[in-house]
């Protein structure tokens, strides 16, 4: 019976010695390849993570965190969440993708000097203001970040009003297109006649460094920030000038604005762009004239809010709006001194009748009482140019009477 069961179990044994065999034939780099691939495999065992999916996980992060105080560190690293699944992950890469390649896209007609250990743009600026110190006491500023074509007659009004009623003023038109040959044949009339204007390509990283838009400026390069359904210049606009008065002082003005007085008596000032009747107080700021103390607290607070608060898919949302939301924020709190002037200052006419001061019909009433107003209360005019660049000028209109007072060569 013993012998029957060793009998039985020999062909086992003989199997046994055979692979044996086998595995002892085999080279020795086979085992230690599988030796590394036991301890590949215990490694990921140990150290992956496996998340839930959570609803947390789904909120957007707070990427950075920006003191309101001026003398507090601006800028904290961020990092980017876990992502709950490689389907999301992979759907916001490409969403960053498509970001990234928007954001080049607008950039390239924004796209400033390059980067030096001497920005151009503050050794340029710094000799224009410095060519006659009496007379660059009155600064202005203007933004042009759209193609040369576009610059036309009624940017040239607008300038020729400024000269007009400020004839010893500085004024530094920001824009990229107009610092070219072509440019300084467009502006070339006002040098000729002693005024002094300097186009001059903008250095954002120049401009906005040390404040809160240095950090937001560098994630829009990155393709970290949405730019939003409105145009990227328009939005780049609103914070510039914001920049430029917090680091050099003066007035910033719309190339859709006609001035028709003196702004030397105006200090940090903001124009309301409409009037509650009922409660007396204004409803809505605009930044289409601002005038301001270099490091004014108040630009402090717009620029933060600008950082905070970015939304490219709302019109205004950055530019007017911004300014209301922060100036009813502060108002009444020590340490912030500005004046707000009532519309007829600069938008006697909001963009829904601004069309009014276009027409030559046989004036009305209103237009009678709105034209009076104007020459008595307003300080400059808005065209609200969004709305009215189509309108023809007509002869007799109050648009064509207010040209014809504050205009240099129109009858030349």
């Amino acid at each position: 019976m013993e012998q029957n069961a060793k009998l039985s179990l020999f062909p086992f044994f003989h199997l046994k010695r055979s692979m044996l065999s086998l595995l002892f034939s085999l080279p020795t780099s086979f085992f230690a390849f599988l030796l590394l691939l036991l301890l590949s495999y215990n490694a990921f065992t140990v150290f992956s993570l496996h998340l839930p999916k959570s609803p947390l996980l789904r909120s957007p992060p707070t990427l950075f965190n920006l003191s309101s105080s001026a003398n507090s560190p601006l800028f904290n690293n961020s990092h980017l969440p876990l992502l709950p699944n490689t389907t999301q992950s992979l759907s916001l890469s490409i969403q960053r993708a498509k970001r990234v390649k928007k954001h080049k896209r607008g950039l390239r007609s924004v796209r400033s000097e390059p980067r030096s250990p001497v920005s151009l743009f503050h050794s340029r600026l710094k000799t224009f203001f410095n060519t006659s110190s009496s007379s660059c006491r009155v600064r202005f500023f203007m933004t042009w970040i759209s193609p040369l074509k576009a610059f036309g007659e009624r940017e040239l009004i607008s300038i020729e009003s400024l000269f007009k009623s400020h004839p010893e003023a500085c004024l530094v038109i920001v824009s990229k297109s107009l610092d070219s040959h072509t440019g300084t044949r467009i502006l070339k009339p006002f040098a000729s006649n002693g005024f002094r204007v300097m186009a001059i390509a903008p250095d954002f990283g120049f401009i906005f460094k040390d404040t809160h838009a240095e950090l937001w400026f560098n994630r829009l390069k990155e393709g970290n920030v949405n730019p939003g359904e409105v145009s990227l210049g328009q939005n780049l606009s609103n914070l510039l000038r914001l920049a430029l008065l917090y680091k050099f002082g003066g007035t910033y003005i719309d190339l859709d604005v006609i001035v028709l007085k003196s702004f030397s008596k105006l200090r940090n000032t903001i124009g309301a762009q409409n009037f509650d009747v009922k409660t007396g107080k204004w409803s809505r700021l605009n930044n289409a004239v601002l005038i301001f103390d270099k490091k004014h607290p108040l630009l402090f607070k717009f620029i933060e809010e600008f950082a905070l608060t970015f939304d490219g898919n709302k019109w205004g949302h950055n530019g007017p709006y911004l300014i209301s939301r922060v100036v009813s924020r502060v108002n009444g709190k020590p340490g912030f001194n500005f004046t707000v002037l009532p519309p007829s200052a600069f938008y006697p006419v909001d963009w829904r009748g601004i069309g009014g001061l276009f027409r030559d019909e046989i004036p009305s009433k209103w237009l009678m009482n709105k034209m009076e107003q104007i020459r008595k209360e307003s300080f400059a005019v808005h065209l609200w140019n969004r709305h009215s660049r189509k309108l023809k000028l007509v002869k007799g209109s109050i648009v064509d009477s207010i040209i014809s007072g504050c205009c240099i060569f129109c009858n030349t």
